[in-house]
């Protein structure tokens, strides 16, 4: 697809730092950027670097890199040229300006990855999976985002709806003779490969709450009764004095949220208000907001204190969480440096001491094991993004249809009319199937430079 205008646009952090990036993309991008730079950039061979000095009404602005790639051999699959510059503010609004003047026009948030992907350089998934890369913190985030790239889910997605095509097409064939009551397509063969799809496709979206896991970080609360040491244990895991740490009870008055990172793997810590009879209206929204992250977590910390919490209240206090079956709970003992002789202990329960770091990594051991993440599964194809996940909830329930009704015996034509529903769902995940509303919502998320 050739697009008529030249864009432009700062493709690095916005601010001050040692050195900028901007790109301009389009037809005309080496012309304009070889009015501002008087620097023959049609000579300059392509993936080569040139320096050069940007005047602009009769100022030097800033000496700077030119980075040239000819289309097709670029990331938008346009001619493309980036320019090096110092950090200033000032030289960058300069050097856009001048741009701008020259015929650019500026990019919109995602609009260069939009355009790779109208090129045909790249696919929806991949084009997702690069929002991603830019947002990975941690080393599992990373890789998922990297294998999505190098067109992971695309190859899984595309291989179903092939399988798919393959039957569809038989089908309509046999639409076409109808009246000879002509089947071309069995209907055992059929049903077999449509159960093997709906399989594969409840696999995916099995996954998806392991890939959001390892996306956006594995929600942990830590919940207990007031001065049990959530604080200070949200403290002793950051490493760090986030959160306000008191002797008086009802301190934590709202939910606390920071990321830290296991082993490759980021996890939320929640630190929540004091679970007991509020005192006020304002630590009654606190705690019912301490119940609400406990409900949304994957993993619930359960912390009390050794010296001053009776078995039964542990017992109690842990029923009233009303976990899930998918939720893992650690009962952690806290204050073992303040233990008098006389307390008890659960075997089922782990004993620290946020105070003094005492047993805190085991603790960080037990997280990474109640995670259930293994490096080793994103060997398979992980769904993390929330578009494919709704697209494949929509082609299950149209295989789903299908399946019934090959079960029933229903005509041909309604069979098709299904698998073609499903052809569009899947396809929608890639790309192969697109509208404008869903590209502008899908490139709108990105930032403005990429």
């Amino acid at each position: 697809m050739i697009h008529q205008s030249t864009i432009c646009a700062i493709s690095s952090p916005l601010g001050m730092g040692g050195v900028a990036l901007i790109r301009v993309s389009g037809p005309d991008a080496f012309s304009i950027v070889q009015l501002i730079t008087k620097t023959n950039v049609t000579e300059l061979k392509a993936r080569s670097v040139a320096y050069c000095i940007i005047r602009w009404n009769d100022q030097v602005i800033d000496e700077c890199v030119l980075s040239k790639f000819a289309g097709p051999a670029s990331f938008t699959g346009e001619d493309v040229i980036e320019i090096a510059c110092h950090g200033s503010i000032y030289i960058q609004q300069q050097i856009m300006t001048a741009l701008i003047e020259h015929g650019a026009t500026l990019a919109k948030p995602g609009e260069f990855t939009m355009r790779a992907y109208l090129n045909g350089k790249m696919d929806l998934t991949q084009a997702e999976a690069i929002a991603d890369l830019i947002a990975s913190e941690d080393r599992m985030a990373h890789n998922m985002a990297v294998r999505q790239m190098k067109g992971g889910i695309s190859k899984t997605i595309n291989e179903l709806r092939q399988k798919l095509i393959d039957f569809a097409s038989l089908i309509e064939l046999e639409l076409d003779f109808s009246e000879e009551d002509v089947e071309f397509a069995d209907r055992d063969d059929l049903k077999s490969l449509v159960q093997g799809v709906i399989a594969y496709i409840e696999e995916l979206i099995g996954s998806f709450s392991l890939g959001n896991a390892i996306k956006n970080g594995i929600p942990v609360a830590i919940v207990g009764r007031p001065n049990a040491g959530k604080s200070t244990l949200l403290n002793a895991l950051l490493k760090e004095n986030r959160a306000i740490v008191s002797d008086i009870a009802g301190t934590t008055r709202d939910t606390i949220e920071e990321k830290f990172n296991i082993q490759g793997v980021s996890y939320r810590l929640i630190d929540t208000a004091g679970i007991r009879l509020a005192q006020d209206d304002i630590e009654k929204i606190g705690i019912e907001r301490s119940l609400e992250a406990a409900e949304k977590a994957s993993i619930v910390i359960y912390l009390y204190d050794l010296n001053s919490n009776a078995p039964s209240d542990i017992d109690s206090d842990i029923s009233h969480l009303n976990l899930r079956e998918d939720q893992a709970l650690i009962v952690v003992g806290n204050k073992l440096d303040q233990q008098n002789g006389n307390s008890s202990r659960a075997s089922d329960h782990l004993f620290i001491s946020a105070e003094t770091g005492e047993s805190v990594d085991e603790l960080k051991e037990l997280l990474s094991q109640k995670s259930q993440i293994n490096p080793s599964s994103q060997d398979t194809t992980i769904i993390s993004n929330v578009r494919h996940l709704e697209a494949l909830k929509l082609a299950l329930s149209d295989l789903q249809k299908v399946e019934n009704g090959l079960n029933i015996g229903i005509t041909g034509d309604l069979v098709a009319m299904d698998i073609r529903s499903s052809l569009r769902h899947l396809g929608s995940i890639t790309g192969a199937i697109s509208t404008d509303d869903l590209l502008g919502n899908i490139f709108g998320r990105f930032c403005i430079g990429k």
